[in-house]
């Protein structure tokens, strides 16, 4: 189980993401697209991704995207909420 100081930088790089994606968490979970435990279940995930370097220098770099990177284990979920 990863510690909290993990889970903190994993969901800040996770809600980075999604802000690059133009994904809007707390507005998914308000239309009901994102569970509470969905997006915890985010978190997790994140925090088991090997390129989190990677990542974080993807996202300094990067200001909007399409998709995330192919290793993003919320890459899918994402694009789901993503705006059409």
């Amino acid at each position: 189980m990863p510690g909290d100081k993990t889970r903190a930088q994993h969901a800040a790089l996770m809600t980075q993401m999604a802000q690059t994606l133009g994904v809007d968490l707390d507005a998914a979970q308000s239309r009901g697209a994102l569970s509470p435990a969905a997006h915890a279940a985010m978190v997790t995930a994140c925090t088991g991704c090997a390129n989190p370097k990677a990542c974080g220098q993807w996202l300094a770099h990067t200001t909007s995207a399409k998709a995330a990177p192919s290793y993003c284990r919320n890459g899918d979920l994402l694009g789901r909420l993503a705006p059409q």
